[in-house]
């Protein structure tokens, strides 16, 4: 709870919206989280199959993905 408080009050201070930051980090993870979904149902696997390692892989490529320009 310290911590969020914290942040809140530096987001503030930046007179960054805390709400709406929030809401943007949350769009962003479900995004790359769901590009994790969507290539281990390529591949046919089961996240409970998937190493931490792996999982980490697919993270950085949604990642690298998100910055390349879109055609």
């Amino acid at each position: 709870g310290h911590v969020l408080f914290v942040m809140a009050n530096l987001g503030r201070q930046l007179k960054v919206d805390p709400e709406v930051a929030l809401r943007h980090a949350n769009a962003k993870f479900e995004r790359r989280f769901g590009h994790i979904e969507q290539r281990l149902r390529e591949t046919n696997r089961p996240i409970e199959q998937v190493s931490l390692e792996e999982m980490e892989a697919l993270w950085q490529e949604a990642k690298r993905l998100e910055r390349e320009p879109k055609a």
